[in-house]
């Protein structure tokens, strides 16, 4: 046992072992959680962690958003276990919508985490070394841009940035909202009228109740701050931008009249289009994981009910198991189905990877309100302002003040500022993003990965060897899911064998354990089996060879979402 005087020189001195020298030093990053990061400080974070971890990183910028902001991605892999596309990957990305900020920090807590633990926890270090990680912190630069910078309520600004002619009066985003008082809020706009619809409450003046039918209230809501820029009589009607990024990918995108926000045809932002290219361009990519907020939700599709197909039963068991166990991982969150639970969604994003690509795709909507109360449900508007009150001291509540306004003359603004709500309080992010992480590390963990058991050789006679190879998958996910076999997406996996001295007579998949002699001997390249369905489910396969010659034979088997794995054996 170490005492102590010893255990505080051997720290002082240059000499550690092995497993406290690194202790020592994992924390070569420090990142506060506890705090929202604009644009260029997220980044910087990312580049941070790049510079720390140089040999397990790699920071690229993938497209320019509409405004020439950089898409930049950080790829975490390490290179000595292996190449990169020969591994399972994983993409996570977040902030699709400007307003969702927080979908960026736990995008970059899951980076963080997963470089700061690789070497100090076996499960950590397992995934570094055995998977891809593509992280892209924000799918909406522009948008988390304004969203910092300029006067925004609790739901703007959800768009990107491209001007966009809402009103249709042929001049682009020419009257959005305005911050009337200058105090870089967007608040709600009271008047006192005689006949009006909403009352004070008596117990806290700051809440408006809506008045009782027959009655008459002494206020009016005008909505949020904001006038008639643009004279054609309504106010806040076309703000910046007013498109959505998750309406614009390519499964089940229907136009902007049935889907609002959909864009001229899929893939037409630059943003989706760029981030389109780099998944097209690596087919091992296994698992998607995209952060909005809010709601407390762990989604998948289908987005759409008459869409008229149900997703094939084995890819279900799969989404169903990883969901539980986000719902345990995650308290106050619900798995659920897109169009069944939500809403109907065309052209979504995690639609796309999964329906398009034959990705196993999950968004989770970040922060659950029973969080607030401790899971006894959602609270009221004076309970929230209570909740503001004792824990926030006030900082999320602008008080009723007066103001003019051109057309209401006399008015009162106030209400909840933009960071209420829809994002956490500062002091609750970390655990947030901290169990968001954690449910991605589990989806990676089951992602697939391809092994071949020692081969058995057995001697037939005059040169020829029966040569029998069990393909093994050790993941949940199975190598293709069933859309991708179904829908004929992607590369099938090879299963081949071969060897210098060498040839391959016949051989084929072993469907009976105990009878060789059952294989159906493939005439059409028995050496090189394509296999369309892949191996499923922690699924183990056996496939058998006539094989004439000599020397060493290998067997390969190679899918393109669940890595490469070779077994050799001498023929005698």
């Amino acid at each position: 046992m170490i005492g102590i005087p010893l255990l505080i020189g051997a720290l002082a001195g240059s000499v550690l072992p092995a497993g406290a020298a690194q202790a020592a030093n994992r924390r070569r990053a420090e990142i506060a959680f506890n705090r929202f990061y604009d644009y260029e400080e997220l980044i910087g974070h990312f580049r941070r962690l790049h510079e720390a971890y140089p040999a397990l990183t790699r920071l690229e910028s993938i497209g320019k958003s509409h405004e020439g902001r950089d898409l930049w991605i950080l790829t975490i892999a390490n290179s000595g276990t292996g190449p990169e596309e020969r591994k399972a990957a994983m993409w996570i990305d977040g902030n699709v919508h400007g307003n969702e900020v927080q979908g960026g920090e736990a995008a970059l807590y899951a980076a963080w985490y997963l470089l700061e633990n690789h070497g100090r926890l076996e499960a950590v270090s397992r995934l570094v070394d055995d998977r891809v990680f593509y992280i892209l912190p924000s799918q909406n630069p522009d948008g988390r841009v304004h969203w910092f910078a300029a006067a925004n309520d609790p739901n703007s600004s959800r768009s990107g940035k491209r001007p966009l002619d809402n009103d249709r009066d042929g001049v682009a985003d020419e009257d959005g909202p305005d911050d009337l008082d200058g105090d870089g809020n967007l608040c709600q706009m009271r008047k006192r009228v005689p006949d009006g619809t909403h009352r004070l409450d008596p117990d806290d003046p700051r809440v408006m109740v809506p008045v009782e039918p027959g009655k008459t209230g002494e206020w009016i809501l005008l909505g949020i701050e904001g006038i008639d820029n643009d004279g054609d009589g309504r106010i806040n009607e076309d703000g910046p931008g007013g498109y959505d990024l998750n309406r614009n990918w390519p499964s089940d995108w229907l136009p902007d009249y049935v889907q609002f926000g959909a864009g001229e045809y899929p893939l037409s932002h630059p943003e989706s289009r760029a981030i389109a290219d780099f998944l097209l361009a690596h087919p091992n990519v296994a698992a998607v994981q995209s952060f909005h907020n809010a709601g407390g939700m762990i989604l998948r599709g289908p987005g759409a009910q008459e869409r008229g197909e149900a997703y094939p039963a084995a890819d279900e068991r799969v989404y169903d198991r990883i969901g539980a166990d986000g719902e345990f991982m995650l308290p106050f969150y619900r798995y659920m189905i897109i169009w069944r639970d939500l809403y109907t969604v065309h052209g979504g994003f995690v639609n796309w990877t999964y329906e398009g690509l034959g990705i196993f795709s999950f968004t989770n909507e970040l922060w659950a309100s029973p969080q607030y109360s401790g899971g006894k449900g959602d609270l009221d508007p004076k309970a929230r302002l209570k909740w503001n009150d004792l824990l926030m001291l006030g900082e999320e509540f602008v008080p009723w003040h007066e103001a003019t306004h051109p057309r209401y003359g006399a008015i009162e603004i106030g209400g909840m500022k933009k960071m209420t709500g829809r994002v956490p309080p500062p002091w609750m992010i970390e655990e947030m993003s901290h169990r968001n992480a954690a449910f991605c590390l589990r989806h990676a963990d089951a992602m697939p990965k391809v092994e071949v058991e020692p081969l058995e050789v057995e001697p037939l006679g005059e040169g020829t060897f029966g040569v029998t190879a069990t393909a093994r998958n050790l993941g949940l996910i199975p190598t293709r899911s069933g859309r991708a076999s179904g829908k004929r997406l992607g590369r099938p996996d090879l299963l081949t064998i071969a060897g210098p001295g060498a040839t391959v007579v016949g051989g084929g998949p072993l469907p009976e354990r105990f009878r060789p002699e059952s294989v159906s001997l493939l005439e059409d390249e028995p050496a090189r089996l394509v296999l369309e369905q892949g191996l499923g489910s922690h699924e183990r396969r056996r496939f058998r060879w006539i094989v004439r010659g000599t020397g060493e034979i290998a067997v390969t088997y190679d899918a393109e979402k669940g890595g490469i794995a070779t077994a050799r054996a001498p023929l005698r």
